[in-house]
Formats: structure tokens, C-alpha cells, sequence
């Protein structure tokens, strides 16, 4: 059994983590909306720029020509705000990834802790129950770290597959340019 001490020891580490979690959660936030505000305050400054050369412009060739120029730069700051807003995701994510990690780990710990304790007072006879148990606790924790380990390599898919998004997104103007 858990002594009082364990369980407010427990408690308040629970109590830290969640309020923890709740800071990079306001970060995230916070940076989400640095970066929106930032991308706006661009947008809004080519668009006045972009407007004043159009108005600038001496007849539709010029201003045909004007036109395709804006693409490229538009599909390079969409690129960015994507890498952007996805390194805001992930770092947040993975704030709250090592946490959950990081509890599981000590939930699991307990808990072996707590079974080996049951199985050393449990009575004679008992012990293919036990046996059965830690079995079924191994595999529960094996089908676990599979699960930790799919979700990283879907994540490692993601991110592959954003990188080569980007790199086609900015390349892509560029190729229609050459023509």
C-alpha cells in the first residue's frame, strides 16, 4: 500500500505537471499569435506595395508582367508561415510528448512496484495468478512503447513529407518563371 506521504508526493507532482503543461500550452499560444500577427502585418504591407505598382503600372504587358513576379514571393512566405506554424505544433507537442512520457514511465514503475509487492504477501499457491499478471502487464507495456514507436515514425513521415511540400511549393514558381 501507498503511504499518505506517497500519495501527496503523487498528488503534487501531478499538480506541478499540469500546471507545467498549462505554461507551454499558454507558450504555444503565444507564439501562435506572434506569428499571425506577424504574417498579417506582412501581408498587409505587400499588399500596399503591391497595389501601389499595379497603379504604377504604364500598360497591361507591364502589368501582366507585375503580376507573375508576385507568385513567387507569395508561395516562398506560404512556405515559411507553414514551417513556421508546424515548428509551433511540434515543439508544443513534444513538451506535452515528454510529459505524458515522462508519467507513464513513473505510472509503470508504481506499478510494477505495487505487483511485486501483492505478489510477495500473496498466499500460497497463487503464484501462477501472479505469474499471469506480470504477463499481461509486460505485454501491455510492450503494445505501448509499439504504439510510441508508430506515432514517431508517422510523426517523422510528417515532417518529411511538409519538407518536401515546402521545397515543391517554392520550386514551382521558380520553374514556371523559366519558361
Amino acid at each position: 500500500m501507498m503511504t499518505t506521504e506517497q500519495i501527496v508526493a503523487s498528488h503534487k507532482a501531478n499538480v506541478e505537471t499540469l500546471f507545467g503543461l498549462t505554461a507551454k500550452a499558454f507558450e504555444g499560444m503565444e507564439k501562435l499569435v506572434e506569428l499571425n500577427l506577424s504574417a498579417a502585418k506582412a501581408a498587409l504591407d505587400d499588399s500596399a506595395s503591391s497595389t501601389q505598382a499595379v497603379l504604377s503600372a504604364k500598360d497591361a504587358q507591364e502589368l501582366l508582367a507585375m503580376q507573375a513576379s508576385l507568385f513567387q514571393p507569395l508561395a516562398e512566405k506560404t512556405a515559411a508561415y507553414s514551417r513556421h506554424l508546424y515548428d509551433i505544433a511540434s515543439g508544443t507537442s513534444g513538451e506535452f510528448t515528454k510529459a505524458m512520457e515522462s508519467q507513464t514511465a513513473a505510472a509503470q514503475k508504481q506499478f510494477a512496484t505495487l505487483l511485486d509487492s501483492a505478489a510477495q504477501n500473496a498466499p500460497a499457491g497463487s503464484e501462477q495468478a501472479v505469474a499471469m499478471m506480470k504477463g499481461a502487464v509486460n505485454a501491455a507495456n510492450t503494445a505501448f512503447e509499439s504504439v510510441q514507436k508508430a506515432v514517431k515514425q508517422a510523426t517523422d513521415l510528417a515532417e518529411s513529407n511538409l519538407a518536401s511540400m515546402t521545397q515543391t511549393a517554392t520550386a514551382a514558381p521558380k520553374a514556371g518563371k523559366k519558361k
